[in-house]
């Protein structure tokens, strides 16, 4: 982070720009808010969302739903999602020789970009990266955009990386002219010591600091910004005091942003995703009125509905309905009689459950289970996961370019700069990003059947049918496509070697 200095003049210009242009944007964002606040109230009630910015810790926020078939698809999903894109312990990512070196070049960096590749996912898993990203996943699932705020950890900590999943109340996005949401705006609240933590060479007012010194929990509120400016982006944080007057708490040159974005789904003219709760709404709230409704009912049914004739003895106001009760009548009079039900109320499991089985599958949930089992083929297994692929193809395509590769690059520069990894660029050429997750693996594994059934009857042709063959090539890319580690492929090794062993 390269820090410089303006004047107070050209620093106050850029101050009331930068708002400026956030409130615009915030007038965007504040469209949405009903909607997200509707997929939050019925989904993911537990989780802080636009509206609920003020409400206190450890408030029950369920009382108004009585079934929890979305709350369970939402947790389902969400940790699908962790498990096929970045599962924890597990190398989900990888680096590769780029496409323009040579095959000894490729072969002499292998090693040192596994080793690298090591080191980045040490730091992945020694960090609160797998809690974080879930819940950003939530979000996504949820809202159908989600943010992660990836910091790099102070000197000598556990590890150099720390994540934040940002709440959509605090966070406002702007989509910049690639398509991506690389403009971000961040307003939130800091107390005091917080505020020395984040921003050491800050000159707080006066004023913030005698609050700051007197409460320890007081909250200051910060905006951040974060805006893409050629290949760098410039970041600015401002501390808004109670006199709504602004100071700049730094202003610096980022190689990367420490905000990543990303969506479920976008539909063309809009900035912000759009989620499978927003799709199956109407299903999950007519789940939860059928259910509050098969309650009621079945309160009516266990206490009944009575009538009585109203002769001066019996007083309703009085009477409970439990065993032993006596109730007085009237000589001659018919005391209480059940009111006969107009209706029944069987019809509401049958929709009640087909609501269930729309939802379930709106949210992928009965699309993305386990895909092993113990009586299951080798064969079903692919089956299952070619499924997987179908199903959330377009999703994993999205998530690949707003998530994953923002992910590593930023991981690899902060350790690049660190100097715990080799000093190689991650542009493609030289350095490439492979991607190693399940869903990844399963997306490549119908290419390597198609080769190997097409070796296999190659092979069976003859002499001339293995000459056309490139034997070294098929290798490589069959490692490749199953994630193998690329110091253990050789990259020259020629189809005469191969006969050569084969013949052997």
């Amino acid at each position: 982070m390269n820090t410089y200095k303006n004047d107070d003049s050209l620093r106050a210009a850029q101050v009331e720009k930068l708002r400026s242009r956030y409130g615009q944007a915030k007038q965007q964002r504040d469209q949405w808010v009903p909607l997200w606040q509707e997929c939050y109230d019925y989904a993911l009630p537990q989780r802080q969302s636009v509206a609920m910015a003020g409400q206190a810790a450890g408030n029950a926020r369920t009382q108004h739903l009585y079934d929890a078939t979305a709350m369970d698809a939402v947790d389902q999903l969400a940790a699908s999602l962790l498990a096929e894109l970045t599962p924890p312990w597990t190398n989900w990512f990888g680096l590769k020789p780029g496409a323009e070196l040579s095959a000894a070049e490729a072969e002499a960096i292998s090693p040192k970009l596994e080793t690298a590749t090591k080191v980045m996912q040490d730091h992945f898993d020694r960090s609160n990266f797998a809690v974080e990203v879930h819940q950003a996943f939530l979000d996504l699932v949820t809202a159908g955009t989600a943010s992660l705020s990836f910091d790099e950890a102070a000197p000598g900590a556990f590890t150099a990386f720390k994540f934040t999943a940002v709440p959509l109340g605090d966070v406002v996005l702007e989509e910049g002219v690639n398509g991506y949401l690389d403009v971000t705006y961040r307003y939130y609240g800091l107390n005091y010591a917080q505020l020395k933590e984040k921003y050491p060479n800050a000159s707080l007012p006066i004023s913030v600091i005698e609050v700051g010194e007197k409460d320890a929990s007081a909250s200051f509120d910060v905006l951040e910004a974060v805006i893409p400016n050629g290949l760098m982006y410039d970041y600015m944080a401002i501390l808004v005091d109670s006199s709504n007057e602004e100071c700049v708490l730094t202003q610096a040159v980022m190689p990367s942003s420490p905000f990543i974005n990303f969506r479920w789904l976008k539909s063309p003219g809009e900035s912000y995703g759009r989620s499978p709760v927003m799709k199956t709404l109407p299903d999950i709230k007519t789940a939860n009125k059928v259910v509050e409704l098969i309650l009621k009912n079945a309160s009516i049914s266990v206490t009944g509905i009575w009538q009585a004739d109203d002769d001066g003895v019996l007083n309703p106001a009085n009477i409970e309905l439990k065993p032993g009760t006596i109730i007085p009548k009237a000589v001659g009079s018919q005391g209480l009689r059940p009111l006969e039900m107009p209706g029944r109320f069987d019809v509401s499991e049958l929709v009640l459950s087909d609501l269930r089985s729309r939802i379930r599958h709106s949210m992928l949930t009965d699309r993305l289970a386990q895909i092993s089992g113990r009586n299951m083929t080798a064969t079903e297994v692919l089956e299952r996961s070619a499924e997987v692929v179908h199903i959330l193809g377009a999703t994993y395509g999205r998530l690949q370019s707003e998530l994953l590769t923002p992910l590593i690059k930023r991981a690899y520069a902060i350790l690049r700069r660190r100097g715990e990894i080799p000093d190689l660029p991650l542009d493609g050429r030289i350095v490439a990003m492979d991607y190693r997750s399940p869903l990844a693996r399963a997306q490549s594994q119908k290419n390597v059947q198609n080769i190997l059934s097409w070796i296999n009857a190659s092979v069976g042709l003859g002499v001339a049918a293995d000459q056309a063959i490139d034997f070294g090539a098929a290798i490589r890319f069959i490692g490749e496509a199953l994630g193998v580690p690329s110091n253990l492929i050789i990259r020259d090794l020629s189809t005469s070697e191969i006969t050569t062993t084969q013949g052997a």
